[in-house]
């Protein structure tokens, strides 16, 4: 049994853990933590893994090795998502404002207005062709000793001194309108690395929702046209890839 085939064995059938693929990809899963813009840890994420259909997984790999011939790395914050957090999402969106969620992740824009502008009632993360990423500098990381999360939306002038990730402009999950990929108004250090993402993500079969620089579709396998609610296993010692 190979390892992709151990780590689908808890999952529907085309589904494997990122980690069993191409272990050298770091994951930062956020919705499975408090770290997020709901505050909790959400509904299905039983575990901090990337799940997602093999294919695209393969394809990621294929990514990553030409990141790491120039000493870069791909960083994961969201791959398979379940239903459940989708709605969870959604039900959030509908409750008050909280000042320190907004602060942090829609300081522009008001809670009221999210839903159904940036705040969806289905994601194309159940169906497991789409992933939230960023581009690691390996060299700097190490320096660094870790990746430093980012406390704010948009990037100030000292972000290259708190985090390995290379500079987009905006977090993730930063709800604003400098979040779009080609968003007006863009430094030119910002508009040169999202176009560097988005290009070695397109070469191996990724495309890039307009809306969230952070965003990518794998579209040469077709999705299914269920959107899959089973909440995302642990990935055992066994299932590792060697």
């Amino acid at each position: 049994m190979t390892p992709m085939e151990a780590s689908a064995k808890d999952m529907p059938k085309g589904f494997v853990h990122l980690r069993a693929v191409d272990p050298t990809i770091l994951q930062d899963i956020r919705y499975a933590t408090p770290q997020n813009f709901v505050g909790k840890r959400l509904p299905g994420y039983d575990a901090a893994e990337c799940v997602l259909f093999g294919k695209a997984a393969n394809a990621l790999k294929k990514v990553q090795a030409e990141l790491r011939d120039e000493g870069l790395a791909l960083k994961v914050f969201d791959c398979y998502r379940p239903a459940r957090a989708v709605s969870e999402m959604v039900r959030w969106a509908k409750r008050s404002a909280n000042r320190e969620t907004r602060a942090r992740y829609h300081p522009r824009i008001a809670k009221s207005k999210l839903f159904p502008r940036y705040i969806a009632t289905r994601s194309g993360h159940s169906k497991g062709t789409a992933v939230d990423l960023t581009i690691v500098d390996l060299a700097k990381r190490r320096a660094m000793g870790a990746d430093t999360e980012l406390k704010t939306c948009r990037n100030g002038k000292d972000f290259s001194e708190k985090s390995a990730e290379m500079d987009m402009g905006t977090a993730f999950d930063c709800f604003d309108p400098m979040s779009q990929t080609r968003a007006s108004g863009l430094g030119q250090l910002h508009r040169n690395n999202r176009n560097f993402l988005v290009t070695v993500m397109k070469r191996h079969g990724f495309k890039n929702y307009a809306g969230e620089w952070w965003h990518f579709t794998y579209v040469r396998e077709v999705p299914p046209k269920s959107y899959f609610d089973f909440a995302i296993p642990a990935l055992g010692e066994n299932d590792k890839s060697n």
